[in-house]
């Protein structure tokens, strides 16, 4: 038996046909990667507004579970159960159960990162939030945590998240009543449920 075909050339891709693909493809890669940049940007944003949500809701919860005052924190220390200092737009975020009347002692509870898990994120933002045991926001001058005073004179706490380069940027908000929820400060909540106030 005989088997039709091209005499001489063996079945594939030419050396031009390979070539006009790679072009093809660079061309397309090249289109594609600025909004896949904003993407990313936009996910690093949404990453640290989520690890602050949640540490927000952790240390209501932690207030509301120990029956104690708790003080949330940000920090820019590595290790803040050893040596804590809090401050405004800080890149980690700590609890600690607030001196009182039964225990004249400020006890660690938990840390967290922040800007670690994204890179460049910027947090603009009140240094210390302070939980009374019913998980409301209360006033606290003496919290026995560095630079940590809460203040309530605002009626919503207020955290700003935002990367360069990214066109969602994000908002946090405590409410004295102990309400925590994340927001898209573009979008209104009379348009948009993600909206904020």
């Amino acid at each position: 038996m005989k088997v039709k075909g091209r005499a001489g050339h063996a079945p594939g891709f030419t050396l031009i046909e390979l070539m006009v693909t790679i072009v093809l493809l660079s061309i397309l890669t090249m289109l594609a990667m600025p909004s896949f940049t904003t993407w990313i940007n936009n996910n690093k944003v949404r990453t640290v507004s989520d690890s602050l949500q949640n540490g927000l809701r952790f240390a209501q919860t932690e207030a509301l579970r120990r029956s104690r005052p708790i003080v949330f924190s940000l920090t820019d220390s590595a290790a803040p159960q050893t040596s804590l200092t809090a401050v405004a737009n800080g890149s980690n975020w700590s609890i600690n159960v607030s001196k009182s009347s039964l225990d004249p002692n400020s006890v660690f509870v938990q840390a967290g990162v922040l800007t670690d898990v994204a890179s460049g994120v910027q947090i603009k933002g009140p240094a210390a939030v302070c939980f009374n045991a019913m998980g409301r926001l209360v006033a606290d001058t003496d919290t026995d945590v560095n630079g940590a005073t809460c203040d309530t004179t605002k009626a919503v706490q207020t955290y700003d998240i935002n990367l360069s380069g990214a066109d969602r940027p994000l908002r946090v908000l405590v409410a004295l009543g102990g309400q925590i929820r994340m927001c898209d400060p573009a979008r209104k909540l009379a348009d948009s449920p993600d909206g904020c106030p």
